[in-house]
């Protein structure tokens, strides 16, 4: 396979030199999260642990397109191997399934919180806050090995890929059989792995609002507060997997091309940087385990340079 070599554009450089400086960042502000929540006891609760789990989600999907985009430019070699475009798409398309799954398991959670608040603990119990982390990672990974199954029985019949990474559709469209029935599972796929999972998370939120409207002015601050990141990471994932799709399934080449590399590494490359800074900074139990560390870091050093001096 064979990726169109107009990285030569100046524009898609600076792109590349960005992409080379925001990948550390996704790298540091996700694990960031992780050791925070996995550190701290306090943390160590449904809403967090979800938290924490999106984290090792973008941190997975951060991983599954920067380091080769950046490999491909520094080397100036614009050929994949069959075998490593379809793990390409497999990694690409279990990180869209694990964020949306995730997201879906938040929602069901503050909704639980909010609209059953005396019943919260009996519902939402650690077995199946560890249960609806597995199903996150499982079920995405079960399905995307069927669709990556049938992808790969295709005979291909073209070698170019107009994109800077592998994506199934585009591989699919390098058949030389019909795709018919393809383009229907495919469709039934999208409706029960995102469209579905969409509603389910715009119902929980719809409910929570009408809860919220009936609390204090002080209650709808601190309800609200908690579930606008969620929201900004649902949104941000729509928007993201909505530029993907668009490419995919329309014929985009009247698009600038910086401007269809830029729509396509929205996903893999903002999401994971969004997210962390959202839950780092609008969640307040978060931003003051981060603070306290940072401060008894900080602490510490100081008290080990007036040691030695």
């Amino acid at each position: 396979m064979a990726f169109v070599p107009t990285f030569l554009e100046l524009g898609l450089y600076v792109f590349v030199v960005v992409l080379g400086l925001l990948y550390p960042i996704i790298i540091i502000a996700n694990g960031l999260i992780i050791c925070i929540v996995c550190l701290e006891r306090k943390l160590h609760k449904p809403m967090y642990l979800f938290i924490c789990n999106l984290a090792c989600i973008n941190l997975y999907g951060g991983t599954a397109v920067s380091p080769f985009i950046i490999a491909r430019f520094l080397t100036e070699h614009y050929h994949i191997t069959w075998f490593s475009c379809l793990v390409q798409i497999y990694f690409i398309y279990t990180y869209a399934g694990c964020d949306i799954t995730n997201l879906t398991v938040m929602a069901y959670d503050r909704y639980i919180s909010i609209c059953y608040p005396l019943k919260y603990d009996k519902i939402v119990t650690p077995t199946k806050v560890i249960l609806g982390i597995v199903v996150t990672w499982l079920l995405p990974f079960f399905r995307v090995t069927i669709t990556l199954s049938l992808t790969a029985n295709f005979d291909i019949c073209g070698v170019i890929v107009e994109k800077v990474y592998c994506d199934n559709y585009s591989i699919v469209k390098l058949a030389c059989a019909d795709i018919l029935y393809y383009n229907i599972y495919s469709s039934t796929m999208i409706a029960f792995g995102v469209v579905l999972p969409f509603f389910i998370i715009i119902y929980s939120y719809v409910r929570i609002t009408l809860i919220c409207l009936k609390l204090s002015k002080r209650g709808q601050v601190k309800l609200f507060s908690t579930c606008v990141p969620h929201l900004i990471a649902l949104f941000n994932f729509i928007i993201g997997s909505s530029f993907e799709l668009l490419q995919s399934r329309f014929d985009m080449r009247h698009v600038p091309y910086i401007i269809r590399v830029i729509l396509s590494l929205y996903f893999l490359i903002c999401t994971p940087l969004i997210n962390p800074v959202l839950y780092g900074l609008r969640t307040q139990a978060i931003k003051e385990a981060i603070m306290r560390k940072l401060c008894h870091t900080f602490y510490q050093r100081q008290t080990v340079v007036r040691c030695v001096t």
